[in-house]
């Protein structure tokens, strides 16, 4: 059993400072835990308390004890929720919730499963084992871990397979070193290494950055570590770690992925010659909604924007599409580095503010984000520009101004832009449109309305459009003729950006299957005139781009999150996709702790493809159809 060394002669000023006295006092606690199973007995006890009216037991207020919470006498696996800490209770109304993802204004820290499981604990406390069985990491669900006062010498690296895990107590064993791969556990608050045979500590742990306390009290451990914790504690020696850790090795390129579409063949043929264009989607993440504090796993340098910002301009530029669509773009970095960058590059852009900026000084109003679309000025011109401002838009239908309306939509300033554009070389037009719909999960009938009204006005806007007469060709001209378009859902459109919803919600849904029942769990019981009596639906027709090889196991990736939630949603009857930017390496993933991260500058990844359109062909009527 590792012994109870001693630390090296600590000088007493640093001895008698308030972090090593902690250490000190934690230390000597957990000596006294050295008994077989000690912490599962204890808890044993304090449940069987719960029966005993007259006795208070000491659990979380917070996760009161339930029948199938109670333990087993005498098993080793029944830690209690109630000693676990780190629950986070889903707030929304509706089991189909998802966790926040964390462009918002609330850390990203990561959310505990709800409990399927009757325990979420294993002690296998002062047992002499020498070896912990590979069997153990499989019980991800688990919270809380006791090896302490053992005959350990290592720990595996798949211990970072318990994902879920807060507490780790691995007191009093022979380690020597301690995995790199810990780190990879972001929900980490307590790890408790006393009495060991540690001298170092891997810079990787530098990711814990929910951990509130760091056990090295009795190991062998070097005068700079030492000295830090004594100096600055658990947060300022993790913070050191983190800052000074190498970053890992690159991944490999994004490979593009060729799509085979039935829909993009004429008569079993693909057709040479046709009008392509590609385009990117990407929510760069506002320097404003990136302090240290939200991302406490990311090093200081490459959280700071003069970094990240020549990153984001390579992930843009690094592929030369012809249309870039851009959420939480700053006015200020619009104006004074993508606008001129990216028009030495040919790009031409416009940018819209949320609507916050209009009550705003000048220099307030140079902070607040929006949507930024550019293309390629070669390619195509600017028809129109239209701002959607869902809270404006919401006080404007006289037949939906209820409750929730005003109270639940309204207070939120989310915006979208559409971008009517014509090409060059063929005239014919595209509706581009860049959006960024409302975070927060508890407010995903929020989301719905938001799309909901953003399609209402799509199809308006594309409908006018639709009504301009075709550009004037003169007799000399050898292009074809331009397309007429008869409505507007003749015109190739997409509908592109972040919209914080999973492939599993509503909002996913209104895309993919044109409507929503009025009795939809995700308008969570609210009232929306008759989006809510009558139901939501839209004939445009879309389709997610990646639907072709799935949508992407992750478009955002923090430690609280990771899924897609960014999509290319395009009008099937007149465009089809032929290639798609794939998606990171598995194996890179696996390996860190979220983003961003010296490789991704956001905490979201940029999503791409390129469109064929599809040209319009007579009918017997002589109006046109797409084929």
């Amino acid at each position: 059993m590792g012994g109870l060394n001693a630390s090296p002669e600590v000088s007493r000023a640093t001895a008698s400072g308030p972090y090593w006295q902690q250490q000190m006092m934690r230390a000597e606690a957990c000596r006294q835990s050295s008994a077989a199973h000690h912490r599962a007995r204890a808890s044993a006890l304090a449940s069987r308390m719960v029966n005993n009216k007259t006795a208070v037991p000491i659990l979380d207020p917070n996760k009161p004890v339930s029948v199938i919470g109670l333990h087993k006498k005498g098993s080793s696996m029944n830690i209690s929720a109630g000693q676990d800490d780190s629950n986070g209770s889903d707030p929304t109304d509706s089991p189909t919730s998802r966790p926040a993802h964390p462009t918002s204004t609330t850390a990203p820290v990561i959310q505990s499963q709800a409990a399927s499981e009757p325990w979420t604990g294993i002690d296998l406390g002062g047992i002499r084992l020498k070896v912990l069985a590979p069997s153990l990491f499989a019980f991800s669900h688990v919270t809380t871990l006791y090896i302490n006062h053992n005959q350990l010498t290592t720990l595996s690296p798949a211990i970072s397979n318990l994902s879920h895990l807060t507490h780790l107590d691995a007191t009093g064993n022979l380690l020597t070193s301690i995995p790199p791969e810990l780190g990879l556990i972001a929900s980490l608050k307590e790890l408790l290494l006393f009495d060991n045979q540690l001298s170092d500590l891997p810079l990787e742990l530098g990711t814990l950055h929910q951990l509130e306390f760091l056990g090295i009290e009795g190991n062998p451990i070097s005068d700079n570590i030492r000295h830090a914790m004594a100096e600055k504690g658990t947060t300022g020696l993790i913070q050191y770690f983190r800052d000074n850790c190498p970053p890992p090795a690159p991944p490999p390129a994004r490979k593009w992925e060729m799509v085979e579409d039935d829909h993009d063949t004429v008569d079993g043929q693909t057709e040479h010659g046709a009008e392509t264009f590609s385009l990117m989607s990407y929510n760069i993440l506002a320097d404003r909604y990136a302090p240290q504090t939200m991302y406490g796993y990311t090093p200081s340098w490459a959280l700071d924007w003069s970094y990240r910002k020549d990153a984001i301009l390579a992930e843009i530029t690094d592929v030369a599409l012809d249309v870039i669509c851009l959420q939480e773009v700053e006015d200020e970095v619009f104006q004074e580095f993508l606008q001129p960058r990216l028009a030495e590059l040919g790009y031409e852009g416009v940018f819209s503010q949320k609507t916050r900026a209009r009550t705003m000084s000048k220099e307030e109003r140079r902070h607040v984000d929006g949507c930024a679309t550019f293309w390629k000025a070669s390619k195509y011109q600017l028809i129109e520009q239209h701002v959607i401002e869902f809270n404006r838009l919401a006080l404007s239908k006289a037949d939906m101004r209820t409750d929730d309306m005003f109270n639940r939509v309204m207070p939120f300033d989310n915006i979208s832009s559409v971008c009517l554009l014509e090409s060059r070389a063929t005239d014919s037009r595209l509706v581009m449109v860049n959006a960024h719909i409302h975070w927060d999960p508890t407010y995903r009938d929020v989301k719905l309305v938001q799309v909901a009204m953003l399609v209402d006005e799509v199809d308006k806007i594309a409908s006018q459009f639709a009504r301009l007469p075709p550009k004037y060709q003169s007799p000399d001209d050898n292009k074809p003729p331009p397309p007429n378009y008869r409505d507007g859902t003749d015109i190739p459109t997409i509908i592109c950006g972040d919209f914080n919803s999973s492939p599993h919600s509503a909002v996913y849904d209104f895309f993919s299957r044109g409507q929503v029942p009025a009795g939809h769990e995700d308008f969570m019981s609210h009232e929306y005139g008759h989006y809510t009596t009558r139901g939501l639906s839209h004939r445009l027709g879309f389709r997610s781009a990646y639907v072709s090889i799935g949508e992407l196991p992750l478009t955002n990736h923090t430690p609280g999150f990771a899924g897609a939630i960014d999509y290319i949603w395009f009008s099937q009857a007149n465009l089809s996709v032929t290639s798609l930017l794939g998606e990171i390496d598995k194996e890179y993933i696996s390996k860190v702790v979220g983003f961003p991260n010296a490789h991704f500058p956001s905490d979201h990844i940029p999503i791409a493809t390129t469109f064929r359109v599809k040209p319009p062909q007579s009918n017997v009527n002589g109006q046109h159809r797409y084929r």
